[in-house]
């Protein structure tokens, strides 16, 4: 059982805060890598929580292999992202405010898979076919990224 899990016991679905810690994986045709999400269908950046003494690279290697099924490496800082489209309920009702800290990489090892129960596909976008239903935290560094700003930023 994860840190976040033993949280929800004491706190229930109130608000927690969280670091989540995601890739901007872009392939050889400088295409962005979006993961459809299983819990509410919306495209989003791939990664997740940090976990208790975890960098925030080895928690976005780790949740890149168990949710994407690549190794990733050569990550760079994107950016630092906070602000109320951090806040989010999710569909089981537990509330969490979550910061981000977005690398962004075009080195990876492994063939992408779907096969985690939090996906429903992985699929690579142009900047000019970047989907329109984005999970709200993600959408502003995805939009960063189709805008072409490649210089960190911390919001």
């Amino acid at each position: 059982m994860g840190y976040i899990e033993n949280l929800r016991k004491s706190y229930g679905h109130d608000m927690i805060m969280t670091v989540g810690c995601g890739v901007l994986i872009e392939n050889e045709k400088g295409q962005l890598l979006l993961q459809k999400r299983s819990d509410n269908g919306q495209w989003c950046v791939p990664g997740g929580a940090l976990e208790p003494l975890e960098t925030y690279t080895q928690a976005a290697i780790r949740e890149l292999r168990e949710e994407v099924g690549i190794e990733v490496k050569d990550l760079k800082l994107f950016g630092l992202y906070s602000g109320d489209d951090r806040l989010i309920k999710y569909p089981n009702n537990d509330v969490v405010y979550s910061l981000s800290v977005i690398f962004i990489t075009r080195t990876y090892n492994g063939q992408i898979s779907d096969d985690d129960s939090e996906v429903l596909e992985h699929r690579f976008f142009n900047r000019d076919e970047i989907p329109n239903d984005l999970f709200a935290p993600d959408a502003r560094p995805i939009l960063d990224w189709k805008a072409g700003r490649m210089d960190v930023t911390v919001d």
